[in-house]
C-alpha cells in the first residue's frame, strides 16, 4: 500500500496502481489531492513501474482526443498499466484487440462490430432484455439474504453476452469465467497464475473456434461472431488477434456493465435520500443511470503510451512514456461535478461521465450498457423493491475493473 495520506499537498508519493486503494475503497482522497495538487503527477517505480497519472477531466479528455500523440496501440503497450513481462516468457502472449489499435485499422475493426450496438438493434434487442430482466427478478427471495452480485448483475450481463454471440446458452457462465481471467491485470505479477490465465484463454479460444467454423458457410446472422465472419476488416484475423478481440467483448460487455449494476445497489444505499428520489419519480431512470455509471466508473483506467514528447498542460511528457488516464478520478473531478463524491439522481450535467471513454475508443457497446441498466431499475421500480446491502461488499483487488465480487443483500418494498 502506498502512502498514508499527510497535510494536503504535503506527500503525493502514492502509488494508485496498488490494487489496496480498490479493495479497500479508499482511493478517493489521494486522487482528490492529485487534482488539487498535481492533476498530472508521476509516479517512481510504482506496482507496474513508471507511469503518468492523469487524474482531472479536462486533461484525461485532452490525451483521449489525440490518438496520433497518445497510442493506444498493443504494439506500443496497450490499453492497461501492464506490461508485458518478457517476450521470451511462454506465458505472455500478444492478443491484439481493436480497442488496442491505432488508426486506420482500429477504424476497420470497430466499424465490423458497430452494427450490433445501433440504435435499431438496440430497440430490437429491448423487449427480450426487459422480458428476461422481469423473469430473474420475480426469482429472487423476498425473506432471505442472497448474493446480488452472483443472482442479478453477473446472471443479466452474461445472459445479454450468450445472446449477443449466438452462444450455447447452458455454457453461459464460461463468459463469466473467461472474463474474470482476462480482466485480471494483477496475475501479470505471478508467473503462475500468468501460466493459469493463458490456459483458460486457450479454453475460450477453442470453444468460440468451433462457433466460427459452424457460422462460416452459414447465411449472416445478426450476432458478433458471424458479423466478424462477413467482413474485410476480421474476417482474415490470425488465432491471436481473434482471442484479444473475443477477450475486448467479453470483458467489455460483462465486467463493466455488471458492476454497473452492483453499483446501484451499493452506491443508492449510501445515499438514502438519493434513493427515495429515485423511487418517488421514475421518471428520473435515464438520467440516474448516467450518474450510477459515473459514480461507480466500473474500469479504473486506461493506458495511453506517447509516441513522441509533448508539453502536457506544463509537463514535459517524454516519448515512450506510459500515462494512466484514471476515468475512476476525472468523473470525481469537483471542477466538473459538483459533489462528485454524492449520486445525485438529477445530475444535470451526468451524461458528461468518462466511464465509457472519450474520442475515437469510446465504447462500442455503451447504449446496449445503459439500456440493461435502466430496464433494470425499471423492472425494480414495478415490483417496488428497494435493495437493501446487508454488509460491506467484497470487492474485485485490482486498479483496472472497479467492481464487486459479491454482496449479500436483502430485498424490501417501499
Amino acid at each position: 500500500m502506498a502512502t498514508v495520506l499527510k497535510e494536503p499537498g504535503a506527500s503525493l508519493n502514492y502509488d494508485m496502481s496498488s490494487s489496496g486503494w480498490y479493495v479497500d475503497d479508499n482511493w478517493q482522497a489521494p486522487f482528490a489531492e492529485m487534482r488539487a495538487h498535481d492533476p498530472i503527477h508521476w509516479t517512481e517505480n510504482g506496482a507496474f513501474g513508471n507511469f503518468w497519472n492523469v487524474t482531472s477531466h479536462k486533461a484525461i479528455q485532452h490525451v483521449e482526443a489525440l490518438p496520433e500523440i497518445f497510442s493506444s496501440s498493443y504494439e506500443h503497450g496497450g490499453i492497461t498499466l501492464a506490461d508485458r513481462m518478457d517476450d521470451n516468457d511462454a506465458t505472455e502472449l500478444v492478443m491484439p484487440m481493436f480497442i488496442a489499435m491505432d488508426r486506420p485499422k482500429h477504424t476497420g475493426q470497430r466499424r465490423t462490430v458497430a452494427p450490433a450496438f445501433t440504435p435499431t438493434e438496440i430497440k430490437r434487442m429491448s423487449d427480450d432484455i426487459r422480458r428476461r430482466t422481469a423473469e430473474l427478478l420475480d426469482t429472487l427471495p423476498w425473506d432471505q439474504p442472497f448474493d446480488w452480485v452472483d443472482t442479478v448483475s453477473i446472471e443479466l450481463t452474461t445472459q445479454m453476452l450468450a445472446i449477443l454471440f449466438d452462444f450455447p446458452w447452458e455454457d453461459r457462465r464460461k463468459l463469466t469465467e473467461w472474463s474474470d481471467w482476462a480482466g485480471d491485470i494483477e496475475l501479470v505479477h505471478s508467473e503462475e497464475m500468468r501460466a493459469e490465465r493463458l490456459r483458460h484463454l486457450y479454453e475460450m479460444g477453442a470453444y468460440f473456434k468451433k462457433l466460427w467454423d459452424a457460422k462460416i458457410d452459414a447465411e449472416p446472422t445478426p450476432d458478433l461472431i458471424s458479423m466478424m465472419i462477413h467482413s474485410d476488416a476480421m474476417a482474415e484475423m490470425d488465432e491471436l488477434e481473434f482471442m484479444g478481440n473475443l477477450i475486448l467483448l467479453i470483458v467489455g460487455g460483462n465486467d463493466t456493465t455488471r458492476n454497473s449494476m452492483s453499483g446501484l445497489a451499493y452506491g443508492l444505499q449510501q445515499f438514502p435520500d438519493q434513493r427515495e428520489k429515485l423511487e418517488q419519480n421514475p421518471e428520473l431512470i435515464p438520467n440516474a443511470v448516467q450518474e450510477i455509471i459515473r459514480w461507480q466508473t466500473p474500469l479504473a483506467h486506461m493506458r495511453r503510451t506517447a509516441l513522441e514528447d509533448y508539453d502536457l498542460f506544463g509537463k514535459q511528457i517524454k516519448k515512450g512514456d506510459k500515462l494512466a488516464l484514471w476515468y475512476i478520478s476525472g468523473n470525481r473531478d469537483e471542477s466538473v461535478f459538483e459533489d462528485a463524491d454524492k449520486i445525485i439522481v438529477d445530475r444535470e450535467n451526468a451524461r458528461r461521465h468518462l466511464a465509457f471513454g472519450y474520442g475515437i475508443h469510446r465504447c462500442v457497446g455503451a447504449r446496449l450498457a445503459e439500456l440493461q441498466i435502466a430496464i433494470l431499475l425499471e423492472e425494480m421500480a414495478k415490483r417496488r423493491m428497494r435493495v437493501n446491502v446487508l454488509e460491506e461488499p467484497v470487492r474485485v483487488r485490482a486498479c483496472f475493473v472497479h467492481g464487486y465480487r459479491s454482496m449479500q443483500v436483502s430485498l424490501s418494498k417501499y
